[in-house]
């Protein structure tokens, strides 16, 4: 194993890592908190994908090889929407928590209509 594979390795362990405690987990906040674990995941191994070994940075002197910015630019608007998206979901689990007194997914049929 080299140390290039090792980010990819990372990235792999936490979505796995995530995807188990989304499936293996009845608290809500435990799920909430495997969804981000695996958007770490996806967002290193969007940020290995650009990387260019010698490289320098995006704004570079002219014909110099550089990282690829587009996927550098992707990871900073996937952390923006996942930071508004956990804010969200974790306003709901809140708002469920007050209305029922519980966290646990399996009760939450009760709140239909």
């Amino acid at each position: 194993m080299t140390a290039y594979t090792i980010p990819y390795l990372l990235s792999f362990v936490l979505v796995l890592l995530g995807f188990y405690t989304v499936l293996s987990y009845r608290d809500l906040i435990k799920v909430i908190c495997g969804l981000s674990i695996s958007g770490y995941g996806v967002n290193i191994l969007l940020v290995q994908m650009g990387y260019v070994e010698g490289a320098s940075s995006p704004v570079p002197p002219m014909g110099a090889t550089v990282v690829d910015p587009l996927l550098q630019a992707l990871v900073v608007t996937a952390i923006v929407i996942e930071f508004g998206l956990m804010m969200l979901v974790l306003s709901m689990a809140i708002k469920i928590f007050r209305e029922t007194g519980e966290m646990d997914i399996g009760l939450l049929r009760r709140l239909r209509g």
